[in-house]
């Protein structure tokens, strides 16, 4: 199937020495233009930040959570509030989840058979099923941009059977979600799995190509296997993929996890890891990460970040930022959560310029020397 105008997207430029690539991609809301990082807002919010300040990042889209926004507020609710966009403010693009990662870190509160899952809200114990159906019309109620398949994701460790029986689950269960209706602006993307088994990687990667989707993901991984393994998932995957379709690597999300796979030819990324962090005082710079709360930087002029233009280091000192956490201030967080937001936007940003230039591994290699001064990458 050919892409519509709407969901349309084409390579800009690639690398003549990897699998980098940077493309546009056509939403109702507005080109995407990748390599992307994507920012999570799992419950309609982005954790500490407003809209504004998501915009002055440069986030030009976030994330939503079905199985959260289904719990709470509840999507018939958000439809009637004149769906997710303008419920929570935001009129860049949106991508929902289906919710299979959370059935699976929700592991004990769920059971799976082959027409979905039961499980219990981790809010109030209260009963539900998620069927793959159920899922679609849920992102279609919330009228987010892109649409994930349900999918069941596997945890680690996972032996070759269970992992080969989850991949077919996955399978039948999009083929199940592209059946459904949804309104006209939305994207569906599917999601291979598979573990850490490149056979099965490979041959649901294929079957999955014979499906009506505007995209893909790569799911299922940074659930605990051993980093050599995510990106020999990465790279079995990606190949097998249309190149005129956009890959999205789902929940990975440390500086050196986007370069790498930017290099083996994903296109969008997702990760909880800035904000996260953030709020906790790590805080990621051009020469590595650094935790505002040491002793250390009790007397430290300077900006978090020297090369950064965010409102934290445009205006803040490390020891000042440092004052706030020891005074638990939530100021501290916002801050830090803003800062780090804008560097991961900014860094895929720069490898996207660096890929049209033809100079992506140089700029990659000169970017991982100057942040690896500081930390571990």
């Amino acid at each position: 199937m050919e892409n519509s105008v709407l969901h349309s997207f084409h390579v800009t430029a690639s690398d003549e020495r990897s699998a980098a690539r940077a493309g546009e991609f056509v939403t109702a809301r507005g080109t995407i233009r990748t390599p992307v990082f994507m920012p999570v807002g799992t419950q309609g919010s982005v954790k500490i930040m407003d809209v504004h300040e998501l915009k002055t990042a440069g986030a030009q889209i976030i994330l939503g959570n079905t199985y959260h926004l289904y719990l709470r507020p509840g999507h018939t609710l958000i439809e009637e509030m004149g769906e997710l966009h303008r419920f929570i403010g935001w009129d860049r693009a949106i991508l929902t989840d289906s919710g299979g990662y959370q059935l699976m870190s929700l592991a004990d509160l769920r059971t799976l058979d082959r027409d979905g899952a039961v499980f219990r809200s981790h809010l109030d114990g209260s009963t539900h099923r998620f069927t793959p159906e159920g899922a679609m019309e849920i992102q279609a109620a919330l009228g987010s941009d892109i649409a994930m398949v349900f999918d069941e994701c596997t945890p680690f460790p996972c032996d070759e059977s269970t992992a080969r029986r989850s991949a077919e689950r996955t399978l039948e269960w999009a083929k199940r979600c592209s059946a459904v209706p949804m309104k006209p602006h939305q994207a569906r993307f599917g999601i291979v799995q598979g573990s850490i088994y490149p056979e099965i990687r490979r041959w649901h990667a294929h079957a999955l190509r014979a499906l009506p989707f505007e995209g893909f993901a790569v799911g299922g991984l940074a659930v605990g296997e051993p980093r050599e393994q995510t990106f020999d998932a990465v790279g079995t995957v990606i190949p097998e993929l249309p190149i005129n379709r956009p890959r999205y690597l789902m929940g990975l999300g440390l500086p050196q996890d986007l370069l790498d796979g930017i290099e083996r030819g994903a296109d969008m990324f997702d990760c909880v890891i800035p904000t996260r962090n953030g709020r906790r005082g790590t805080a990621y710079t051009s020469e590595g990460k650094l935790v505002i709360k040491n002793a250390q930087f009790a007397r430290d002029e300077r900006p978090l970040d020297e090369d950064c233009a965010c409102l934290a280091c445009r205006t803040y000192s490390r020891a000042y930022l440092r004052h706030l956490f020891a005074s638990g201030e939530l100021l501290g967080s916002r801050l830090v959560s803003l800062h780090n937001v804008t560097f991961f936007i900014g860094l895929v940003n720069e490898a996207r310029e660096a890929i049209i230039r033809g100079e992506f591994l140089s700029w990659k290699r000169n970017f991982l020397e100057n942040y690896s001064r500081r930390s571990d990458v």
